[in-house]
């Protein structure tokens, strides 16, 4: 296994098989199929679970889990990626305002990978521009399965800089600009928050405590996480849920070419429903 993290600099004895260990209980637990290249990333952040349980090697930590049901959401919190940015690939946020504006009865909007807020935050300052108040007949539901991330969403706060490139009016109607301690800092305004429900979910699960009719679900840049079969389950389920005049709105380097069976291109990275069983 090449890692850039030389053997001789390693706390822990840290190995091919190791890394398989960890690659195949994250799969089994999430979906997640970790590429050969995360073997540094695998140790750089297992190493800390390691320490704080005072364990000795890898295999150690992996009985320990095995044993310890408790651990398994640290360990998933350990391994989950978390990129994300307000307004990220805003040509999906043009398709949301027009959406809104095509089919005012819209109830529903699912944000399947809410990471630290700004996404689903995001959808909701959308939603309120759109509508011109705070509150909406719309359900903004944001789920994502690391408790850690929820936690930061739920709270809102924000170092300024992630803020910086949005506009100013935005910004003032939005967001609290932090004092004293808080200075460098922003806040959702009460009013935003109170417009998205966070929820702890793993896709995997089968059960999921988001109920159709959905009107649009954001699932950007989570489906290549996940094999192909693994995918096509989860698209499956997920279109199941949309309603007839759905949308499904996927990642920027993700493609579902592979499943017109499931869904039907409606624009860039953006799809509608196309399953024959609804």
């Amino acid at each position: 296994m090449s890692s850039v993290v030389g053997e001789s600099q390693r706390e822990f004895h840290y190995g091919q098989q190791d890394f398989e260990a960890v690659r195949a209980l994250l799969y089994q637990l999430t979906g997640i199929r970790l590429a050969d290249s995360k073997d540094s990333m695998v140790y750089s952040r297992l190493a800390r679970r390691l320490r704080a349980l005072k364990k000795a090697s890898f295999p150690d930590y992996l009985a320990y889990l095995n044993t310890h049901p408790a651990e398994e959401e640290l360990f998933i919190n350990a391994l989950t990626t978390n990129l994300t940015s307000f307004f990220r690939e805003p040509h999906h946020f043009d398709v949301l305002r027009a959406y809104l504006t095509a089919h005012p009865e819209t109830r529903q909007i699912w944000c399947a990978a809410s990471s630290t807020g700004e996404e689903p935050y995001s959808i909701a300052m959308i939603v309120a521009e759109h509508f011109g108040r705070f509150d909406t007949h719309v359900k903004i539901i944001a789920s994502d399965i690391d408790s850690n991330v929820l936690r930061q969403a739920e709270q809102g706060i924000y170092h300024f800089d992630r803020i910086k490139g949005l506009p100013e009016q935005r910004c003032k109607q939005f967001f609290f600009k932090g004092k004293g301690a808080r200075a460098g800092y922003v806040k959702v305004v009460p009013e935003l928050r109170a417009m998205v429900e966070f929820r702890q979910l793993n896709l995997l699960s089968p059960n999921w405590s988001v109920k159709g009719p959905l009107d649009i679900i954001f699932c950007r840049n989570v489906m290549i996480y996940f094999d192909r079969p693994t995918q096509l389950t989860i698209l499956e389920r997920m279109v199941k849920l949309l309603s007839k005049n759905g949308l499904y709105i996927a990642g920027h380097s993700e493609n579902f070419s592979h499943a017109s069976h499931l869904v039907k291109p409606a624009g860039n990275t953006t799809y509608q429903p196309n399953y024959i069983g609804r």
